[in-house]
């Protein structure tokens, strides 16, 4: 007996809260990067506050180890560092914001060596590799450029490197380039922060279908893309040793009687791995796919409105119990319980005022 209440005084006890941060577009009266904290009974929030002042950080991440967060400065081309207080929920800065090597930087992701940020830049359809040194400050980029159009004249006359997914070995990335209907997979050198294309190179798209973001299935065989333009999901088979990507299925994220004009955004994987969401901005919403283990196939489960405009970010929390949407023009977050067993979003009613909230990033 005496046993049995050690170990279960030794357990690790559920977390009382989870800790948020929140990049924004300071156009209007954002100051940065915000933080908020999630009730994990009760999926309350507390009133946002600000963590870190930077001009339109709408994409921040974190090193693995969960102490150091980077953020791109979409408007200056740069890319930022700062240090961790999860007690507190702030941000320091480790050092002025670098060059991100290009124009328009929109997402980033630090390797699992913590030796390189990759960096995706839309306008100018650059992909960069940041060396990171000892103490997380960032070096100078080394660049690859995209070069192309393809179908649409006004959205994909140029490349437009959408976002950088590492795989789960940290050997490769897929680059989402939305301007040529591609996904570029390149080999990963975290020790001297250089990419180099993998063979095959990319996969293509459905032509003008823009793929945006991507996420990797839980068997690390199969991956998974929102397209932006489409307003679809596909689902890849994905070759551990080449990084080859394969397309094998393309769904709708959209109820076939929708009318109107939307576009995709936001592609998550469930922590239990069974379900894959995406989001729409227009019919605002969020569907459910789920995910065949074996095949890795996808099976709509639903599409669930988000309970505000322009859903264009949200995150699971670690523990798979809840989901937080930012939804960019109602200046809002709203949250939901998960259901780990069906994949289905119940609205908690609790919702945050966040001005422009376009990425939710739970703290490790």
């Amino acid at each position: 007996m005496r046993l049995l209440l050690f170990l279960l005084m030794t357990l690790p006890s559920a977390a009382a809260e989870h800790l948020i941060f929140l990049g924004t577009y300071t156009r209007t009266t954002s100051q940065g990067i915000y933080a908020v904290r999630l009730d994990a009974a009760t999926g309350a929030l507390s009133a946002p506050v600000l963590a870190a002042t930077t001009p339109n950080p709408s994409w921040i991440t974190f090193t693995p180890d969960g102490k150091i967060l980077y953020a791109v400065s979409e408007s200056d081309a740069m890319a930022a560092a700062f240090r961790v207080d999860s007690t507190r929920g702030t941000l320091s800065p480790l050092q002025t914001p670098q060059s991100s090597g290009g124009a328009a930087p929109c997402h980033l992701v630090v390797d699992p060596t913590q030796r390189t940020l990759l960096v995706a830049n839309y306008h100018t359809g650059i992909v960069a590799a940041m060396p990171l040194l000892a103490d997380g400050t960032l070096g100078s980029p080394n660049v690859i450029q995209h070069t192309g159009h393809s179908l649409n004249p006004e959205r994909q006359a140029s490349p437009h490197v959408h976002s950088v997914t590492l795989s789960p070995d940290g050997r490769f990335v897929l680059v989402c380039d939305l301007g040529l209907d591609r996904i570029f997979t390149y080999r990963v050198d975290a020790a001297q922060s250089r990419l180099t294309p993998a063979t095959p190179p990319a996969v293509a798209t459905p032509p003008g279908s823009g793929p945006r973001h991507s996420v990797f299935g839980a068997d690390g065989c199969h991956a998974y893309a929102v397209t932006e333009m489409g307003s679809t999901v596909l689902a890849f088979d994905y070759d551990p040793a080449t990084g080859a990507l394969t397309l094998r299925q393309s769904l709708s994220t959209l109820p076939p009687d929708f009318k109107g004009s939307s576009t995709g955004a936001e592609i998550r994987l469930h922590p239990n791995g069974r379900f894959v969401y995406a989001s729409n901005r227009g019919h605002d919403s969020i569907a459910i796919f789920g995910v065949d283990a074996a095949s890795g196939r996808l099976t709509l489960v639903a599409i669930t409105p988000c309970g505000g405009r322009n859903p264009r970010s949200f995150a699971l929390s670690p523990d798979g119990a809840w989901l937080v949407c930012a939804n960019q023009n109602s200046n809002s977050l709203t949250v939901f319980r998960v259901d780990p067993a069906t994949g289905q979003l119940t609205s908690t009613g609790h919702a945050a005022t966040v001005p422009l909230p376009v990425c939710v990033l739970f703290a490790r």
